[in-house]
């Protein structure tokens, strides 16, 4: 892509406590992904990470959904969560065989998350890097890994992510370390510290906060506040896609945060829809 996008989102689109608090009262649940779509620009299909899916649900997603919308993927529990990741070949082939591609020109990055007891073991973790296939039926694809343990605070860490262009997925989390490194030509965000007793799930001055960082990053820069493990590299400064999901324990107010985000990034007034 020659500009950059921002793009924000939450989790998943089914969820009952939506259900008259972002979703209208008299929406029918099977129209919640169509309405969803057009509020916010992306949404993590989270479920993927439990259980596979048929190639026509692939494709009724992609169908419902509008022009410009993106999607990115969960990848399996089944290859994240075992001891040697190196061995994990067949299962992406089982993973990605399900149907994925059937979301054509929607779909985005598919990000790995990592148990939060699971080390970093440099030539296994490698193994796994150099598994991930680099394009499905003809179409480039895109990687972020979300590790969730100390262990993984070192600068051979983004420099694995850097020698495979995968993205270091930044988690603005409580307790899981904060790894702001730029490794890839992207940039993967997942905000986790946010509250449903604020209706945005995060406060005016904590959004603003974050426009500002993820126009950063859209930009090809990268934000002084946020912390690195390897602070001697610099990405270099070309303009990048942002991904950035509201993902907080609770998560009902996560959709009115990611449209408010959006609005910010976009320059209109939070709480207008993203996308007409």
């Amino acid at each position: 892509m020659t500009t950059a996008t921002i793009r924000t989102g939450c989790g998943g689109w089914t969820f009952e406590p939506w259900r008259g608090v972002f979703y209208p009262d008299t929406l029918k649940q099977k129209d919640e992904l169509a309405y969803m779509s057009r509020q916010l620009r992306s949404i993590e299909i989270n479920g993927a990470y439990y259980s596979s899916f048929k190639p026509d649900s692939w494709r009724k997603w992609r169908d419902e959904t509008p022009d410009g919308f993106v999607f990115t993927v969960k990848g399996s529990r089944f290859t994240t969560n075992r001891r040697v990741l190196a061995e994990a070949g067949e299962s992406l082939e089982k993973f990605f065989a399900q149907g994925i591609a059937e979301l054509g020109d929607k779909l985005g990055p598919i990000f790995w998350q990592f148990a939060n007891t699971k080390k970093f073991d440099p030539e296994d973790f490698e193994g796994f890097l150099a598994l991930l296939p680099k394009s499905l039926d003809g179409r480039p694809l895109r990687h972020a890994v979300e590790v969730r343990h100390d262990s993984f605070c070192t600068p051979a860490f983004p420099a694995l992510l850097r020698k495979y262009g995968v993205a270091n997925v930044y988690a603005d989390h409580a307790t899981y370390p904060e790894i702001a490194d730029v490794t890839a030509d992207f940039v993967y965000a997942r905000l986790q510290t946010g509250s449903d007793d604020v209706e945005t799930a995060y406060d005016a001055p904590a959004l603003a906060k974050w426009a500002e960082r993820l126009k950063i990053w859209a930009a090809g820069g990268e934000p002084e506040d946020l912390p690195k493990v390897d602070p001697g590299h610099s990405a270099s400064v070309t303009p990048r896609d942002v991904f950035a999901f509201i993902i907080h324990e609770g998560k009902v107010r996560a959709p009115h945060g990611a449209r408010a985000l959006q609005a910010l990034v976009d320059g209109q007034t939070a709480g207008g829809p993203a996308t007409k």
